[in-house]
């Protein structure tokens, strides 16, 4: 039995050896690495976690997935009808979990699911946290190291963007009780802040710019969505370069913020209904 911090501190040994050109480390750690993921698929640990208002990356737990894909062999596995070809095992015990889970969706081992998710036909990958009475819509995707809070409604095609590599990079942090529109992305470590709304086909990348109506000066921000904000995907108008006229570009327009009220649903619908927000 490992304990955490004797765990951080074999992988990280392990990863200084790698970067020393010792290859054979990943296999000679073998059972380091694996107790990490089997610590990831059992909710002990996580990519990240809150602390504050800021959200820490555990480096070393990210290094430890990037070993396991180096240390595991492909091998055909069948469910069912099914036949896949892959390294990393599917996630299973989902009775035990309290999981609903819809054929075909698919989670991989090493990511978390807490108790009363549902996942409709979609993926949740390695290393992903998925909280407790969160929606998975159809054919939406949970990408590597993922953090989706509480409650949140991830809707049809959503796509949740994998941040694996580098491992010192933040991944996409969903909060919360966060409402994702049908067919949005939310991608390269952006934060969507609690209880907020993203609106159909909104685009949330590092270099995305957010701007906020709300303010007279129109405040400009890029990857971090506040708080019970109100999103809508929008063109912003620049400058073609060598003198090529005017283009538009993609951003995204804060237009409002959910009312106060204890019953999030009801609160939800009224911030829908108010801003006209197609979801």
């Amino acid at each position: 039995m490992h304990d955490i911090k004797t765990l951080q501190t074999q992988i990280e040994s392990i990863q200084s050896k790698l970067d020393s050109g010792v290859t054979a480390a990943a296999h000679d750690g073998r059972s380091s690495i694996e107790a990490v993921v089997k610590a990831l698929d059992t909710g002990k640990i996580r990519v990240a976690q809150k602390s504050g208002n800021d959200w820490i990356t555990n480096i070393w737990v990210k290094q430890a997935i990037m070993m396991y894909f180096r240390i595991m062999e492909m091998e055909e596995m069948e469910v069912g009808p099914f036949v896949y070809r892959d390294k990393i095992p599917l996630k299973r015990n989902y009775k035990e979990l309290n999981v609903r889970v819809v054929p075909p969706a698919v989670a991989r081992y090493g990511c978390f699911l807490e108790a009363g998710v549902i996942m409709m036909p979609s993926y949740v990958n390695i290393g992903a946290w998925v909280g407790a009475g969160t929606m998975v819509d159809t054919w939406a995707t949970v990408g590597s190291c993922a953090q989706i809070g509480a409650g949140v409604h991830l809707s049809g095609g959503v796509g949740i963007g994998g941040v694996l590599e580098p491992a010192q990079a933040s991944p996409v942090i969903v909060e919360d009780g966060a409402f994702i529109g049908s067919r949005a992305i939310v991608v390269e470590g952006v934060r969507v802040g609690k209880e907020a709304v993203l609106g159909a086909n909104v685009t949330l990348t590092a270099s995305t710019p957010i701007i906020d109506l709300r303010d007279s000066n129109r405040v400009i921000t890029k990857g971090v969505v506040p708080e019970r904000c109100v999103v809508v995907p929008g063109t912003m108008e620049k400058d073609a370069p060598r003198g090529g006229g005017k283009i538009h570009t993609q951003c995204a327009y804060i237009i409002g913020e959910r009312k106060p009220s204890t019953d999030l649903k009801t609160s939800l619908n009224a911030a829908l209904r108010d801003f006209g927000v197609s979801v």
